[in-house]
């Protein structure tokens, strides 16, 4: 990357702070595009979900990573838990979606609770392992929440089998006039779950999958942690990330070298941290890869508690520079609000990019679901140095010292995440990947390593970044 006109600012940037122009392109097409990241981790689209309670979890890292990205399961989950989820994940179907499935004796209470875990706001209905029907919102509309899912489910069931292509698989609902439909093996038992979108967007992303074939999901541990034994329980985890808001201090860099003691054959993720210095002393004690942000998140307060921080942009070029000379790459962490953010993030050096409270509204994301008083749907979202999550990550310590911890604060407990029109993770990824696609596209760069070098980045006023806002006709 390249200021344009080689005019270096003077003062530190963000990502509004910033633009990108076109250069001549031979790119033809943003499907001609090659995602995939150069760090290792095996990501074929740069986007990471943040190690948080509200935002990481199974349906999140599953979905994530049939998509090419992937998920980081919070350190405040047990290791022992966090071992299940890993091994739930990677037993996933790396195509089809994992079902909701309901019994025909179960209520619509029961049911209604879970149908939207899923974007696609349908549950299967199932005998043993075998699909009889399928129950969606219209199905249960107006009934009582005590009645049997078998009164109201749908039996004029249609499946898909196992071995359809996706094209295929499209045809045939299209050709139906469904939406999705469940898929058997050939003795009609349930594999999964296929919609229209998961069928055309399987033609479009490659799965991000471990050398055994299996979807690819992370785990992170604190500083603090028993680590050797958490290492030993985690040895299923395709990424280790040991993570604390100041990275850049003694106890990160004795993790560090505790993890590598182990053995550890992953790549191992540490911060946070927002300097050359600091990157460069994470990678020098066995970090392969640094998170860089301190400050920028949505539910994070540091910056305003205590005036530490640094703007984003700014933050990820010097990081990303050091880190390049010893070998190593950074994850650029917080501050992530539009496509545009995610390419200027690449375009800084970053080899990936986090995303924490955009995901948060989505139905994949841990937290239960709720509507206001106009009937609008959300879920919580809360910083992870919150008071709500420092009261969780220390159920298990004396009443007394709880107590204090909980009085140092650097985060919001709880903020309203609204979810969007299609309300699914993976609307969310098309948005932000057709943006960055089209990034490329402009700057003449058909992957990331060209991207980075290609990109011309200039800086605008607050003026000019509005300018770029749509808004409507006068």
């Amino acid at each position: 990357m390249r200021f344009l006109n080689e005019n270096v600012p003077p003062y530190e940037l963000t990502y509004s702070d910033v633009f990108m122009v076109p250069n001549h392109s031979e790119v033809g097409s943003r499907m001609s595009v090659d995602l995939a990241t150069q760090d290792k981790t095996g990501t074929t689209i740069p986007l990471v979900v943040s190690n948080m309670t509200a935002v990481a979890g199974r349906r999140m890292a599953e979905t994530v990573a049939r998509r090419g990205g992937m998920a980081i399961i919070p350190q405040d989950v047990p290791a022992e838990i966090i071992a299940e989820t890993i091994a739930k994940v990677k037993a996933s179907h790396t195509v089809y979606d994992t079902p909701i499935t309901v019994k025909p004796h179960h209520t619509l209470g029961y049911t209604r609770n879970l149908i939207h875990k899923r974007a696609h706001g349908a549950a299967v209905v199932v005998d043993g392992d075998r699909p009889v029907g399928i129950i969606t919102d219209r199905d249960m509309r107006g009934a009582d929440n005590f009645s049997q899912v078998r009164d109201f489910m749908s039996r004029d069931l249609m499946t898909l089998l196992d071995d359809t292509t996706p094209r295929e698989a499209f045809t045939q609902l299209r050709e139906a006039g469904r939406k999705l439909a469940p898929v058997v093996s050939s003795d009609g038992s349930l594999v999964g779950l296929m919609t229209r979108d998961s069928a055309l967007r399987s033609s479009i992303y490659s799965p991000a999958v471990d050398a055994n074939g299996r979807l690819r999901v992370g785990a992170a541990i604190g500083i603090n942690a028993d680590i050797e034994r958490e290492v030993e329980l985690l040895h299923d985890a395709d990424v280790l990330v040991i993570d604390t808001a100041h990275g850049h201090q003694q106890g990160m860099i004795d993790a560090i070298k505790r993890v590598r003691s182990v053995g550890v054959e992953v790549p191992v993720v540490a911060g946070n941290v927002v300097t050359a210095e600091g990157t460069r002393d994470l990678i020098e004690a066995g970090a392969d890869i640094v998170k860089v942000g301190v400050g920028p998140g949505a539910m994070c307060t540091t910056r305003m508690q205590t005036g530490v921080g640094r703007p984003q942009f700014s933050a990820v070029l010097e990081c990303s520079t050091a880190a390049r000379e010893l070998g190593g790459h950074v994850w650029a962490d917080g501050g992530i609000r539009d496509p545009r953010d995610v390419a200027l993030a690449l375009a800084a050096g970053a080899s990936n990019t986090m995303i924490g409270s955009w995901f948060a509204g989505t139905f994949e994301s841990p937290g239960d679901l709720h509507a206001d008083s106009d009937g609008r749907l959300y879920k919580e979202s809360f910083g992870m140095a919150s008071r709500r999550a420092v009261t969780n990550r220390n159920t298990d310590t004396e009443a007394f010292e709880r107590a204090r911890r909980s009085m140092f604060e650097e985060g919001i407990s709880t903020a309203r995440i609204y979810l969007g029109d299609n309300g699914g993770v993976e609307q969310l990824i098309d948005d932000i990947t057709s943006g960055v696609r089209s990034a490329f596209t402009y700057a003449g760069a058909a992957d990331i390593p060209s991207f980075q070098d290609r990109a011309v980045v200039g800086v605008q006023s607050q003026a000019g970044f509005a300018e770029g806002m749509p808004r409507s006709t006068r």
